[in-house]
């Protein structure tokens, strides 16, 4: 008397209609995904830029003025050498200073004949100059 052995399993085209089923999704939804991954970092950096802005403010109260080009905005988290007995930092972590891709923001130290004393530019997710969506550039005076 032979006897039949039944296995419980799923078959291989089984398996594949429901890799398949998966794969189908995840291409419907992983860009929509990091689409607003890019946009939650772009709104994250208006925040960063803010709390910059603070620093800043902080470092002109104590300084009687803002960094300069040359000194940037790493004079908040280092003492320029004239000002060592004026500076009363550290007003930032060194990571602060990055962008939320992980590049540094940009400072332009104001000309003097307008309202801005300083402008920080974040140069988006590709941290080149231009670009669109993810990677467009913007500035604190916008």
């Amino acid at each position: 008397m032979t006897r039949e052995i039944k296995r419980k399993g799923f078959t291989i085209i089984e398996l594949m209609v429901v890799v398949l089923i998966i794969s189908m999704l995840a291409a419907f939804v992983a860009p929509k995904v990091f689409r607003s991954l890019g946009k939650a970092k772009k709104d994250l950096a208006r925040p960063q830029m803010s709390k910059i802005e603070s620093a800043l403010g902080r470092f002109f109260m104590d300084c009687e003025r803002f960094p300069t080009q040359d000194e940037g905005i790493d004079a908040l988290v280092k003492a320029p050498e004239d000002l060592e007995e004026k500076w009363n930092g550290r007003y930032l972590k060194p990571s602060e200073l990055l962008d939320p891709w992980g590049n540094p923001y940009i400072y332009i130290e104001g000309d003097g004949e307008g309202d801005e004393e300083y402008v920080l530019i974040c140069l988006g997710a590709d941290g080149q100059e231009g670009g669109e969506g993810e990677d467009e550039d913007f500035d604190s005076s916008e």
